[in-house]
């Protein structure tokens, strides 16, 4: 199928049409399913065509924050479709860990390695992801791991972008259309700092908490200083319209900080915006969201 661009002003409702009827002449699917926004629509419009011959996959790891699995399951759930649960190892990974800017490409290998196996195994057909058209123009190695995979990007093949998911999501009455985009804990850790089980807890600890002082949206950045854990500063971005109320909050951040073992606490100013540790790259600029 052919990539389409979206319009200045795209409607979804063809877009959607054009997805259903893939997703039914792909016969049986398995869709990597974390719980975000353009996953769950995936599942939940592959649910909807081929019941159960679309099997959402969600790969639990140390990278994978509790509070993420939970409410993946709970989503899977109020859609009706299979979930399964998976364990994935890319921790033991060198690549993954030495945590170079090709990063994700391990992660990723690791995570459709496990979908072919659970595919074959599921007598399922193809495997699907839930890359939008938004994501190709950022720095993300994991789409040359789906590449390698054979994965089909089947919002990218219908010609969604991100805005067209979450209008569609909505339309079908899908209760995350307007979630918060997720990603793995090791996407916090700067470039060229190792991915530890350790920093991971602590990273996706301190998220949790921040989340029960009542802010939606929440990345914690893990900075080392001085090349010691015990010196570790917490750049924490939250969405903009939550700002002032992060600010009123600061010393309950700063407590939370303390608690996951955060020598300090700070709240960067441009607010939230996706893969922030990418701004490094030569090349890459990022939008603010």
């Amino acid at each position: 199928m052919d990539v389409l661009t979206p319009t200045s002003a795209p409607s979804f409702e063809p877009k959607l049409v054009r997805l259903r009827a893939a997703i039914e002449g792909m016969g049986a699917v398995l869709v990597c399913y974390s719980g975000g926004v353009d996953s769950a629509f995936v599942l939940a419009v592959a649910h909807e065509v081929l019941g159960p011959r679309a099997v959402g996959m969600t790969a639990v790891s140390p990278s994978l924050a509790p509070f993420e699995k939970e409410a993946a399951e709970a989503i899977a759930k109020q859609i009706g479709a299979r979930h399964e649960l998976v364990e994935s190892h890319e921790i033991e990974r060198a690549g993954y860990v030495a945590n170079a800017p090709d990063r994700c490409f391990h992660c990723k290998s690791e995570l459709y390695e496990i979908a072919e196996i659970k595919r074959r195994e599921w007598g399922l057909a193809h495997v699907l992801n839930g890359t939008n058209l938004d994501d190709l123009g950022d720095h993300r190695p994991g789409l040359e791991a789906a590449k390698n995979a054979a994965v089909r990007s089947v919002l990218v093949e219908c010609g969604f972008a991100k805005e067209d998911v979450r209008a569609a999501a909505r339309h079908i009455g899908l209760a995350v259309w307007d979630k918060p985009a997720s990603a793995c804990l090791s996407s916090r850790l700067p470039y060229g700092t190792e991915v530890t089980r350790e920093r991971l807890a602590q990273i996706g600890g301190l998220e949790a908490e921040l989340r029960n002082l009542g802010l939606r949206q929440v990345r914690v950045r893990w900075h080392g200083l001085g090349g010691s854990d015990a010196r570790a500063l917490a750049r924490v971005e939250v969405a903009r319209d939550e700002l002032v109320r992060a600010f009123d909050a600061r010393d309950a951040i700063a407590l939370a900080g303390k608690k996951f073992g955060f020598a300090y606490v700070t709240l960067d100013l441009q607010g939230y915006r996706m893969g922030s540790h990418n701004e490094v790259l030569k090349g890459k600029s990022l939008r603010v969201v």
